[in-house]
Formats: structure tokens, sequence, C-alpha cells
């Protein structure tokens, strides 16, 4: 061990981190390598990024060369013999998911270097104080992964005001607290109403918990919004606690307080229930894939370049399916594995690759199809801590964690930047609009990115019924939402619903089918008129992707619907084409001003009012949602999904100005404060304009956070003090895509889900897999092969036949 004469100098600079900052020390942020590798991950002592010395790669020293950082301390881990549950120890009683800490499963080392010295790759030897404290604090530091891992399993939940003003009224004598719900027989998952001390029933839970809503009817009638779930009152005096004002769980300070005015003593309760958090938990592990074929074999593993792993953070496997599915493409793997984008890692900017969205989709290509990180796992999961050693070893792979891109893609998301499960859907949306606006960023056009695949125009037609005009639209979309007839058939012995077979042309045809619309303002005729409306293709994608919506509503809670669809291997879209405008047909025109207030329908707002997605209105009101309601929820997600935008309806349908009028673009424009310099500021530093960053505050009344949803929702939008853009237009030209045919397409993908809500449950992605296209590797047939987090499988013939028939995604590629 040399000794190193920089020391003096370079400590000067240094501080241990603080809880605020992330410590990468768990892998190098350009590639999966880690401190489990025979090399380890040197992280720096002035910025904490993670490198790696791994041949051809060198990250580490990468690092220096472009910030000048030259001290930093490698860490290296290994694993500690296991050991056995004793059987003299009492059984585990908690339900809730823990893991054993890391000292308890691994030993680590740690050995200092500079990089200014002459040879660089030698351990130095430093007493200076200052450089022991940086390096104590690394390794106290929670690592970035175990930030984000901690939220998988712990939400943060809060009192709020209407528990902590609490004003109870007894309807009931003390020590009668009904066992039965007041509105029906339901004896279980029933709540306590905090204020008045009637019990009711909730809504129906994960895992077949009955329940009719009754608690929430009672507020509704009431306006009681506290209640605590019975059963799960703890001796500690915690509970499951609801307030339905908020719309969210929360906590009560005085519950041993409150529950004694109805004559629940808190010490003499036992819990008899599952909490709401453990029944979450419980639902989402206990869905999962069959790892055997028709036949009952099991599914073999498969290893090698293209075909790695995803390990699941906790609820991530919706990013997992999204991800392997889009590396699965060749103009993906064109774009993020090959020797021109790796350049990028030499010439990024910004000092920090966690920081960088490109960066990290490198090494997400770089670790998805290298190979390098695809073989057979080594050591027991890190969970059991009671792992025998005699068990046969692991037939799957450990899996890369996507750690860092998780954390980077959701930061300023309301719902990504969670470890709540979500929709894959709607994750691939926001991965491609964070995309672009990267590649605007970087002064790359849409034409040579390869989120341009999916790209493509949809033709909305609307043609009154009394004066006979017609209106074009063409909206550009990256895929196509198709509606699934729901027809119940019966049910099994087990209670599950079973119904009617759809074939995937039908929801094609419905989707494309002429709509009747009843109360149309037309502005040709002054008067509400019945209009008929037509959605077609306006042009194809090189990449189609369709999203069946499988869900209705269920006691106000959206519920999928395990529908099969039949689903063929080819399918050609030449007559779902629009024609565009035809000869003869008089243009309608919808910017004219109207004598109705309000349109049901339309394809463009009155004046003054941002323009609504026509579809995603169309989709909203059908659910028997009210006009004003559906536009508000548009505007506060984005304006692109109507999923999306009921979600939030569900969380603001008691907000007291709900039923109230938008205010048009021009008089909340005038209304608003003028955005702060230090918001424009700050938006700006994420890579957009200050007229962005402007706009997008006023839009959202100056929230911070909805204003960065906003900009990745509209990336196109030059923002305030910009030309006015120009008005919307039935040319195809711009919005991708091709309108040749013959439109011919092969199924090349479909990404499955189990479990009863979109936001609960399991994905995994089936693909076709052809490895040509994979540098360095030689054509062979192509195969289907599952990717269920970190297994990874030969898939049964065809991508499997009931796995294929309740997928929730379908990717075809045009051939």
């Amino acid at each position: 061990m040399m000794s190193c004469s920089h020391i003096d100098t370079l400590a000067a600079s240094l501080q241990p981190p603080k809880v605020s900052q992330q410590v990468h020390r768990e892998e190098c942020t350009l590639c999966f390598d880690g401190q489990d590798d025979p090399e380890g991950v040197l992280v720096c002592l002035q910025c904490f990024n993670g490198g790696c010395f791994g041949e051809g790669r060198r990250h580490a020293f990468l690092h220096y060369e472009k910030t000048g950082h030259a001290l930093g301390v490698v860490i290296k881990r290994t694993r500690k013999e296991p050991t056995k549950r004793d059987s003299s120890e009492p059984p585990l009683k908690k339900l809730a998911i823990t893991a054993p800490s890391d000292d308890e499963l691994y030993s680590y080392s740690t050995s200092l270097r500079c990089f200014a010295c002459s040879t660089p790759g030698e351990a130095i030897h430093s007493e200076d104080q200052r450089v022991t404290a940086v390096v104590e604090g690394i390794m106290k530091a929670m690592s970035s992964a175990q930030q984000s891992e901690v939220k998988a399993w712990e939400e943060e939940i809060l009192a709020c005001e209407h528990t902590l003003t609490l004003q109870q009224e007894p309807a009931i004598a003390p020590g009668s607290v009904p066992s039965q719900c007041s509105h029906c027989e339901l004896t279980s998952n029933l709540w306590l109403c905090l204020t008045c001390g009637l019990a009711n029933c909730g809504r129906q839970q994960f895992g077949g918990i009955g329940g009719n809503g009754h608690a929430l009817q009672h507020y509704k009638e009431t306006g009681h919004g506290v209640g605590v779930k019975l059963g799960t009152i703890t001796p500690e005096g915690t509970a499951d606690i609801y307030c339905y004002i908020c719309d969210d769980a929360k906590v009560d300070p005085d519950l041993a307080v409150h529950l004694g005015t109805f004559g629940i003593e808190v010490l003499g309760q036992i819990k008899t229930e599952k909490s709401m958090t453990e029944l979450q938990l419980e639902h989402n592990l206990k869905f999962d894939f069959s790892m055997t074929g028709d036949d009952g074999r099991e599914l073999e593993p498969v290893f090698g370049r293209g075909m790695t792993g995803f390990r699941n953070l906790g609820n991530s496997c919706y990013i997992n399916s999204v991800m392997q599915t889009l590396f699965a493409l060749p103009r993906f793997r064109e774009r993020y594995y090959s020797d021109n984008a790796l350049n990028h890692l030499q010439i990024c900017e910004n000092p920090l690759p966690a920081s960088c969205l490109e960066c990290q989709m490198l090494k997400l290509g770089d670790g998805l199809l290298s190979g390098r990180y695809s073989h057979r796992a080594k050591l027991p999961p890190p969970s059991q801590s009671d792992f025998d050693a005699s068990q046969e070893p692991p037939k799957f792979q450990e899996g890369i964690k996507p750690s860092q891109f998780k954390a980077l893609i959701g930061k300023g998301h309301e719902e990504f930047s969670t470890m709540r499960q979500q929709d894959s859907e709607e994750f691939l949306q926001h991965l491609l609009t964070r995309l672009r606006a990267e590649a605007k960023r970087q002064g790359r056009t849409e034409d040579t990115e390869p989120t341009n695949i999916l790209r493509f125009g949809m033709e909305q037609r609307l043609q009154c019924g009394e004066c006979r005009r017609v209106g074009y639209k063409v909206d550009e979309v990256d895929l196509a939402s198709l509606p699934v007839e729901a027809t119940e058939l019966g049910v099994t012995e087990e209670g599950k619903k079973i119904w009617k077979e759809v074939q995937l042309e039908e929801s094609l045809d419905a989707l494309t089918a002429p709509e009747a619309l009843t109360d149309y303002a037309c502005a040709s005729c002054g008067k509400k008129v019945h209009a008929e409306k037509t959605t077609k293709f306006a042009t194809f994608p090189d990449l189609l992707v369709l999203h069946m919506k499988k869900f209705q509503l269920v006691n106000w809670m959206p519920t999928k619907l395990d529908i099969p669809v039949r689903v063929p291997e080819h399918l050609t879209l030449d007559k779902y084409l629009g024609r565009g405008r035809q000869a003869g047909e008089q243009e309608l025109d919808v910017d004219a001003p109207t004598s109705e207030s309000q349109h049901r329908v339309s394809l463009r707002p009155a004046s003054g009012m941002p323009e609504f997605n026509a579809t995603a209105m169309s989709q909203l009101e059908a659910m028997g949602f009210p006009t004003v309601r559906c536009q508000k929820a548009l505007l506060a997600t984005g304006n692109s999904d109507a999923e999306l935008a009921m979600g939030w309806l569900f969380e603001h349908m008691e907000d007291p100005d709900i039923d109230s009028p938008i205010k048009s673009v021009a008089a909340s424009g005038a209304a608003s404060s003028e955005p702060s310099a230090e918001q424009i500021a700050t938006i700006s530093d994420m890579g957009f304009t200050g007229n962005q960053a402007r706009k997008a505050l006023r839009q959202t009344d100056g929230n911070p956070e909805r204003a960065i949803e906003w900009l990745f929702s509209n990336p196109d939008d030059p923002g305030e003090d910009a030309a006015a853009p120009a008005p919307a237009s039935d040319k195809k030209g711009d919005v991708g895509g091709s309108s040749e045919v013959p439109a011919n397409y092969r199924l090349k993908a479909f990404i499955s889900h189990k479990g009863p809500s979109v936001h609960s449950g399991h994905y995994v992605a089936t693909i076709r897999q052809p490895q040509a296209d994979i540098p360095g590797e030689s054509e062979r047939p192509d195969e289907w092969i599952l990717f269920n987090d970190e297994k990874v499988v030969r898939a049964p013939e065809a991508g499997g036949e009931e796995m294929r028939s309740l997928a929730y995604l379908y990717v075809y590629e045009r051939v």
C-alpha cells in the first residue's frame, strides 16, 4: 500500500455525505458492475458517484477525467455464511415484509485510491481524519438503492386536520360497539365512525375481502369523515384510520381517547384483521405467473445477450415489462447499445450520470444486451437469511436492479416517484414523453429517435346531422386504446366471473365505428343537433401498441376484468384507414363561436378554453362523469389519458369546487400571479426554456410539481412569449407514421397483467426475441421469451395461449 502526496491538498474540500445526498455505493452509475464483483465499486469522496474498473469500461477513471475528483474509496462486499433458523425459535408473527440488515448478511472491505498519483490503480494509505470521516459517512449512509427500497414497503401516513380536530357526537351507548354493518349483514371489514360510533362495511378489498361501501355511504349522508377499521386496533394504539374527506389513509394521535368515548379500551384490543398495508403487500406478492407450460413441465431458464432479467424493487414490474419490450426492438437497441451511442458517456456534461436520462438509458441497454449480467444466480436472495445451503442452487438469474433509472424517470411525477404499483400503459406514455423532452434538450430531431416508431395519427371526423358539414382533426398519438365488450357468462365454483371471449378485430371495429352525438352544438346551425363522430387511423406507425381497456367501475373503484381476447399473429389494418376530406364535403367551422355555453363533445373547445382531448373526454363522459369534472381531470393530468384522469376524479370527487365552471385561459392568465424568477429558474434547470417554465407555472396555478408534469405532457409547446401555434388541421404529414397500404403487422410482444386492478398485481412481458440485431450475436430462429422480472424463460409456443389472451398491451411490428 503506497503513500499519497495529494491527500493534504485534496482532503481540505471533503465533507461527509448529508442525509439528502445520494451515495452510490452499491453499483456503478454507468453500468451494473457493483460491490459484489471482484473489483468492487469506487465511490468518489467528493460527489459520492459510483464507478467501476471493468475491462473496457473503467467508468471510475472516466469520472475522474471529467470532474477532476481524484480521491475515492473502493468498496467490496462478500456474503457471510448463511444461518439456519433454530427450531426452538418462535414462529414469525409479523405479516409485513422484513429483511435482515446488510451487516447481518455481508462483510465489507474498503481501500482508498487516488487517480492523481502516478499509479492510480494501487491502494493508498491515509491517516487523515477528514478522509476517515468521509469514508465512515459513506459506509453509514443509506445508499441510493436503499432509499428507494425503503419506500417500497413503507408508506408515510400522517395526521390531517380532520383527525386532529375531530368532534365526537356518540350515537351509541358506551360499550355497545356493533359487530355488524348497520346497512347489511357483513361482520368483517367493518369501519367504526369515530364521530358517532356506528359501524359500516368498507369497500371490497384485495384477497376477496367483502364490502359494499356502506362506510363511504355513511360519510356522504352524515359528513362524518374519519373511521377506524375494527380488527386492526392494537394495544399500542395503532390501527387503520381513513379520512373520507381527504380520501386517504391517516393517523389519529388521539385514537385511544376517541375510542374511549365508545367504551373501547385500547389496551384490551387484539388485532384480528390484516391492515390495509398488509393486504396490499400480500396481494402484490401472491400474484405471479406460472413457470410451467401447458404440459406441466417447468419452463426452461435462458441466459445470454438480450436475456437479462430485472430484479423487482418491490412494485417495479410495470417498469420491467415495458423496458424489456422496448429493448427488444431493433431501433431502441441501435440507439442505446452501439459504439455511437456510447460516445455520449465521454462527452456528457452532467457530472452525475445518475441524474442524466441518456446515461441511464445507455446503462440499461448495456445491462440488458451485453450478456455480462445474464447468468445463474450464485447466492440466495438477500431476504432469505435462513437459507438452507443444502437446497438446490437457484435456477434463475439475480437480475439487474433498475434503481437509479426508476428514481430518475419518476422524479417530479406524483405517482411514478412513489414505490406504489402503477399502470404499465401510463408508464409507457410517461417514458416516451421524457425521452422526447431529453432529445429536444440535446437538440436532436424526433425523426432520428426510436420513439418515432410509435408515433401515428388518429383522424376524428365530425358531421352535423342537419347542415351535413364535416369537420376533421388529426391527433398525434403513441397507441390505440381499444374498448373491450364485457359479457358475463357465469361464475366458477370459486366465484370467479367467466367472460365471453372477444376477437381483437371486434375491438378495432368498435374503436372505428360511428358514434352518435345527441347534443352537439353546431356553429353553422347555431343550435344543438344530432351529429356523428368517427375515429379512424390517419397514418399507421412502424410499431403499433394496442391498449385493451379491460376495466369497469365497481363501488366507484376501477376494476380490471379478465376478459379473454383472441389475438391473431398477423393483423391488417387497411380497412381502418381514414379517407380525409372528400370532394364535395363542406367544411364545418369548429372555431366559430356558438350560442351554447358548453359542448358535450367537440373537435375544438369554446373560445378562451383549453383544448381537451376529445377521445378521453368521450371515454370519461361515457362512464357518467359530468363534463366540467372531465375537463378539470384532463387539465390536472396532462390532457392525454382517460385512465389517468379517472384516477384524479376519484381522488377529488369531494372537492368543494369540483363542479364550478372552469375559467377561460385568458381570464385565469390575467388573474394568476406572475411566476417568480426562482420558480422559473428551478424548472429551467431541468432543460426547459424560461418561456416554457413561465407558461407551465401559469397553467398550473404556480405549482412547480404540476408545472413539470405539464411540460412533460406538452414537450413541443414553445411557452409564453413565443409565436402562437398554428391551428390544428386535418393534414397527416406531421404526426408520424405512414398512410401507405397495405398495413400489415406481426405480433412482436405482449405485456400481461394478473390482478384485479391496474394499480396492483403483477406484470410480465412475453417477447418474440430475435438475436440477429444484437451486435456480436449470430442469427438464429425467433423464439418466444417470457420476462417475469429476474425469471427469464423460454415461453410456450406462441407465447402461451392463456397469457396471450389475457394481456393488457399488445405490440405489433409493421412488416
